[in-house]
């Protein structure tokens, strides 16, 4: 029972260069990347920083996989996620096979839109409760609220001109109508 709370010596310091290992390692991928490493703007980022994080946590606290193995992977794991991007960037039907599109949830003036709620799996109470986080009181001020690719919720309101149909800020958007 006390293996569980105690740890010799020798083990301490192969947790500390571990840490230090897989810390360097993580700075040098991100500089090396850029900052689209650590930013969640599609499926595959937050995917990518989970497996990552996951990794480092597996190479600090165990014996297996080893340093070494588990800097392969993190390597490999920054690797895809560049590669992916720059395909994404160049192809759109990659784009459109790996990223969620973002869901209309309440369109102009307010109107609920109950088939976006309903594919994102979104409540009016939740739908409530990110008016209230963007300061809306009015929900006629809205002109949309979108649920992003990534789970984000956005608000656009306020005194704005209305969106038109077609309005390049809603490209891409589902709209699955008010019903």
């Amino acid at each position: 029972m006390s293996e569980w709370f105690l740890a010799g010596p020798q083990a301490l310091l192969w947790i500390v260069v571990s840490t230090i290992g897989m810390y360097i390692l993580i700075i040098l991928c991100a500089r090396f990347s850029g900052v689209r490493s650590f930013a969640e703007m599609s499926t595959f980022d937050i995917v990518v920083s989970v497996a990552i994080g996951s990794m480092v946590a597996s190479v600090v606290v165990s014996k297996n996989p080893p340093l070494l193995q588990g800097a392969a992977a993190v390597i490999t794991l920054y690797a895809l996620q560049l590669a992916i991007s720059h395909v994404r960037s160049i192809r759109r039907t990659a784009e459109k096979v790996i990223d969620n599109r973002p869901i209309l949830l309440m369109g102009e003036g307010g109107m609920i839109r109950h088939g976006g709620l309903r594919v994102a799996r979104v409540t009016e109470d939740d739908l409530r409760t990110h008016l209230r986080a963007a300061n809306v009181s009015d929900p006629r001020a809205v002109r949309a609220v979108i649920m992003e690719g990534t789970g984000t919720i956005n608000v656009l309101h306020g005194e704005h001109h209305a969106l038109t149909d077609g309005a390049w800020i809603l490209h891409g958007v589902r709209d699955y109508g008010e019903d």
